[in-house]
């Protein structure tokens, strides 16, 4: 085993929360190590090839986390090693939709405002909206977001107004959706987005590119932690950005941290000693190496003295409808998605606090042609006049909606399964909570109407009743493993994210979300990051 010499932090995973982290530390003068288990992301290894982007089947992990082996798959940085998750710097920042939404004043405080939901594991954030609300701004301006709210009357409240301007919304959103959206009375907005409209941090302003989500930008006009905070962190020359190097075990004497094993590409081992431990690997990966982190203080893994880790774990289910129109209705002007509402959440009716609904994101021919109505044909040449017919006459409206929590839904190691590293993979059990069912059917209806409303002839749903005998697991958007909280005994991090029961061990991702919001997350993962890294600077700082 390689020891090498010992840093102030090292920081395990460089997406959206890692790369926060790194940032807040290497600005604050602390020496850090960034291990990712990819490599820097290069655009002509993926292009805009469908078969090939981070959504497809083709590079997905079919049977649970890290069953694709380095071995077969090749080393190229973009494939990912879990479900939706791509394994490169910048991690889902390279490849994602880009949404960039703030959670809710209200999702900080769920279990005070929905009493009445039962057996769940509801509970409230040990911080609140107020407390994060900075941080949410630092990322929109240190990573850029474009955007405008003064049309939603449901918009959290801001200190200043976004960095960038909104997009404009697409053709089909403008003349098609927005006038039938307001017709049933909503209030549609430009989604806000992390790309840039305009010319932003020294790069170029999108080009309305066709292939967007799933896929990396070919003009670096959208913002991940890849080419905006791990970049300002580099050039203080305090943070080394590892790649190929998937960390193993978090090295515990007593409660404090040592350092990290991990291994290489080649799966040669390696010791990095450091005074301060941050995991940021994604909420199921966390979650799986603070098991495999065992030691005389936590024999069960680190921070799960009181079996919380793995616990709680929940995605989106992604819900609405597509419609199909008698004349061509799609511009092509990318990335499709341009305009939401937001009535839906927690304002639909009691005890609901669903989410948003959004124009979808466009797709390429083969992703298209599992778009259909029930009944139309499924392969031959009655399929595929279908889709030469119908491909641009296809609408859809989606949305993420909020999933409340459960104790029985976890990630646990499977020791009977070995990956390419010899490490054991996780399984998941439990199920969803039976009032996810009623949020479903509130958005896929909502959005079902919308599309009628817009002169659709043909509509249908899609997710309007989730299978409920599952966690969503596997998803980009999933969160709470390692819920914070104010009691160790149902969390297994404190408000400031340091794991329970160590004094330098800290956890920087969504496994943190007590809850996972109405919206994409990515942008709470990233103000959260901020948040926790600023505490390390300020506690641990040379200054």
């Amino acid at each position: 085993m390689t020891t090498h010499e010992k840093v102030d932090a090292v920081i395990v995973g460089a997406g959206a929360g890692g790369g926060c982290v790194a940032k807040q530390l290497a600005t604050a003068g602390l020496k850090c190590v960034l291990l990712e288990r990819g490599g820097w992301h290069d655009y002509e290894e993926s292009t805009n090839d469908e078969l090939i982007n981070q959504r497809t089947h083709a590079i997905r992990s079919l049977h649970g986390p890290d069953v694709a082996k380095h071995g077969e798959i090749g080393r190229k940085s973009w494939m990912p090693l879990t479900v939706d998750i791509a394994a490169c710097v910048g991690s889902g920042t390279v490849t994602y939709g880009a949404m960039g939404w703030r959670f809710m004043p209200q999702d900080f405080k769920l279990k005070t405002l929905y009493p009445e939901i039962k057996d769940s594991a509801l509970a409230d954030w040990p911080i609140t909206y107020d407390e994060l609300e900075p941080f949410y701004q630092q990322a929109e301006y240190e990573v850029g977001v474009s955007g405008d709210m003064s049309t939603n009357p449901f918009a959290p409240p801001r200190k200043k107004p976004f960095p960038m301007p909104a997009f404009e919304y697409n053709r089909e959103d403008a003349e098609v959706i927005i006038p039938a959206m307001k017709r049933l009375g909503f209030h549609p907005f430009p989604i806000p987005m992390l790309r840039n409209s305009v010319k932003y941090n020294g790069r170029a302003a999108c080009q309305r590119n066709h292939t967007c989500c799933g896929y990396a930008c070919p003009c670096d006009a959208k913002n991940g932690t890849q080419n905006s905070v791990i970049p300002v962190a580099m050039k203080t020359g305090n943070c080394e950005v590892r790649t190929n190097s998937l960390a193993y075990e978090v090295v515990m004497k007593g409660r404090r941290a040592i350092g990290v094993k991990y291994f290489d590409d080649e799966r040669g081992e390696h010791f990095q000693p450091a005074d301060i431990v941050v995991v940021a690997a994604n909420a199921r990966e966390t979650s799986k190496l603070l098991f495999m982190s065992k030691s005389e203080l936590f024999p069960t893994g680190l921070g799960n003295q009181n079996d919380m880790v793995g616990r709680c774990i929940n995605s989106h289910v992604y819900c609405g409808a597509a419609g199909v129109f008698d004349y061509d209705v799609s511009s092509e002007t990318g990335p499709g998605a341009s305009v939401a509402i937001s009535d839906f959440n927690h304002n639909a009716s009691k005890g609901i606090f669903a989410g948003a609904l959004c124009s979808e994101f466009y797709t390429l021919p083969w992703a298209r042609s599992k778009m259909r109505p029930w009944g139309a044909p499924r392969w031959g040449a009655e399929h595929k006049k279908f889709q030469r017919e119908n491909y641009k006459r296809i609408l859809r409206i989606v949305g993420p909606v909020q999933e409340i929590p459960m104790f029985e839904s976890r990630v646990v190691l499977d020791e009977s399964k070995r990956n390419w590293f010899g490490l054991p993979m996780l399984k998941e059990s439990g199920k969803k909570h039976p009032l996810t069912v009623k949020q479903c059917e509130i958005m896929t209806d909502a959005a079902a109407a919308i599309l009628r409303e817009a002169g659709a002839k043909t509509v249908w749903q899609q997710n309007r009743k989730p299978n409920l005998n599952y966690p969503n697991a596997g998803g980009q958007h999933q969160a709470g493993t390692c819920r914070m909280g104010n009691d160790p005994k149902t969390s297994v991090v404190d408000s400031n994210c340091k794991i329970w029961g160590t004094d330098n061990v800290f956890i920087g991702d969504g496994s943190v979300h007590v809850s996972n919001g109405g919206f994409n997350p990515v942008l709470t993962i990233m103000a959260c990051a901020f948040r926790t890294g600023a505490h390390i600077a300020k506690t641990f700082g040379k200054a």
